[in-house]
């Protein structure tokens, strides 16, 4: 690729003759004298072989390639401004990036709230988030590949911060065989039945989550795929409330009737890399989540 003939300061030297009026102007904002102004728009043309400006009267303007040209200098000089902005923060200690891991099953409003937050205090460090399924969580933040882990389970040698929990309901399809019962349920009830459940995304610690009793069990790869098998008929399921709240809303599903155990509030909690020093946008972001379970006027989300 060939290197750029024409450079950031030119660039911004014709953005001043054109945003203040003319090269005298443009000469007294950039603190130059006006014939260096001149020449360094002049300079521009011959490197560009295309003319920017023409002359009406007294007033240069720009020519159709020059608006054309400038549009897109603008974008370019003001990424170039950010990128000089980054350095100076991440010189300061200001991570590029902060590693968020969650388990599927936290509400995702929660996290845009947070995120919606945290965006203006950014300071253009990036956010990298991933989502994981029970013991997926603990893996990625053990082999140090996040800087903050929300999860439900309990991570040996890690102090969490409570987040709240999270209710998990089990459902099926309001014509399923077990609302046909119209009985309260018993765990034999559901021993004939098929339940659906989400893998487990853990390669070297896997666990299975709540009631695994009934004789068929198909395993599927998403908290979504569940809710979708369960809506369309396709066994029962223990699933987070906020995931199905329009499904039960309509009545295409319903609570089964369980004598007990038929809702799960597993506490969920914010855990950090103890291996690596908590940068401040970390710190920030970090804040900003357990800020958002701390509000009572929070609405609930899907």
């Amino acid at each position: 690729m060939r290197a750029p003939r024409v450079t950031l300061d030119q660039w911004r030297t014709l953005q001043a003759v054109v945003d203040h009026g003319g090269f005298a102007q443009a000469a007294d904002v950039l603190h130059r004298s006006q014939s260096s102004v001149s020449y360094t728009v002049a300079r521009m043309q011959e490197q560009l072989g295309v003319p920017l400006l023409r002359m009406e009267g007294r007033k240069a303007v720009l020519t159709e390639a020059g608006e054309v040209l400038l549009r897109r200098s603008r974008l370019l000089v003001a990424q170039a401004g950010q990128l000089e902005e980054l350095a100076h923060h991440m010189e300061q200690g200001w991570e590029a990036e902060v590693r968020l891991v969650v388990d599927a099953a936290y509400p995702n409003s929660k996290l845009v709230r947070a995120l919606s937050a945290f965006m203006p205090q950014s300071r253009g460090c990036r956010v990298r988030l991933r989502e994981e399924v029970l013991s997926g969580v603990e893996d990625v933040l053990l082999d140090g590949s996040a800087d903050l882990a929300i999860t439900a389970l309990d991570i040996t040698g890690y102090l969490g911060v409570e987040l709240g929990a999270v209710e998990f309901v089990a459902v099926a399809h309001s014509a399923h065989p077990l609302h046909l019962l119209q009985r309260k349920l018993s765990s034999q009830d559901l021993e004939s039945q098929l339940q659906i459940v989400v893998r487990d995304t853990g390669q070297h610690r896997p666990r299975d989550s709540g009631w695994l009793g009934a004789e068929q069990r198909w395993t599927v790869g998403s908290l979504a795929t569940s809710v979708s098998f369960v809506s369309s008929g396709l066994g029962f399921a223990w699933l987070p409330r906020h995931l199905i709240r329009r499904e039960l809303e309509d009545g295409i599903l319903r609570a089964l009737p369980m004598i007990q155990g038929g809702v799960r509030r597993p506490q969920f909690h914010l855990y950090t890399n103890k291996d690596k020093a908590l940068g401040p946008a970390t710190q920030i972001l970090m804040g900003l989540i357990t800020a958002q379970n701390a509000d009572p006027l929070a609405p609930p989300g899907r």
